[in-house]
């Protein structure tokens, strides 16, 4: 962590850095590590593990994307699994935010679209953290374990570049698409995405969610003195990744 550092470490509503449990995850991930970038690469890589990846785990209820309810439960969609990454990262101390992005997934079968209606998965969350001095996204959605049942590689995180579902699938083909930033908070804006959710899906996404969210892939503060605010805002179109990726999604079939 930049030694003037100060923001983007605080508890908030979702973000109970405090709660014993969320602690004990931490400090059990981190273990002997000793940089940030050491640290962050531990965390999530015990975030995309300990926590297996549910499409099904859609919730309305506020309570149920809390970091320390995540770590109860043992299975998340994309949005609590970010969370809970950015909470374990404030409390050893790294500066975090969540930000989300709608994602466009080229591979779809006709299962799910017909059981969405469409390609566009809003709200895909992520993590944006500080280290050593810049801002990276990581998103820690597909549990390991997950992934070795259809035959791919888990997402990896170096503490380098970003982490975020990959563009191609191994024969080159488009996979997902990042089409849309959704902004980076400083606590989980839930009102707003449940209501984008409701209005994409329809209101039994909460009561039946199959296969949406992420399936196939997968208002908070301002700038801050200490820490530079990562150079993103909401409704900013984004950049495809300039290379294509060995892997392929888990969640394709």
């Amino acid at each position: 962590m930049n030694e003037a550092s100060t923001s983007y470490l605080g508890a908030t509503k979702f973000l109970d850095i405090d709660h014993e449990s969320v602690q004990a995850f931490a400090a059990a991930a981190v273990g002997e590590a000793r940089t940030d970038r050491d640290k962050v690469k531990r965390l999530f890589a015990a975030v995309r593990d300990q926590i297996w990846y549910d499409p099904y785990a859609i919730s309305d209820d506020p309570a149920h994307y809390r970091a320390s309810f995540v770590l109860e439960t043992g299975r998340a969609y994309c949005v609590p699994k970010a969370v809970l990454l950015t909470a374990v990262c404030r409390a050893v101390g790294i500066p975090a935010l969540v930000g989300f992005a709608d994602v466009r997934n080229h591979l779809q079968t006709d299962a799910l679209r017909t059981s969405t209606g469409t390609d566009l998965f809003v709200y895909h969350g992520y993590s944006r953290l500080y280290i050593e001095g810049r801002w990276l996204k990581a998103t820690p959605a597909f549990n390991s374990e997950l992934c070795d049942r259809f035959g791919v590689p888990a997402m990896e995180f170096d503490g380098r570049h970003d982490a975020l579902l990959h563009p191609f699938t191994a024969d080159g083909a488009r996979h997902m698409e990042y089409v849309r930033e959704r902004g980076v908070f400083d606590d989980l804006p839930l009102s707003a995405v449940l209501t984008v959710l409701r209005h994409t899906y329809g209101p039994l996404i909460f009561t039946c969610a199959r296969g949406v969210s992420d399936s196939a892939a997968d208002p908070g503060g301002g700038p801050q003195p200490d820490v530079p605010a990562p150079s993103v805002t909401s409704d900013e179109p984004c950049r495809r990744p300039p290379s294509a990726s060995t892997d392929v999604d888990p969640k394709r079939n």
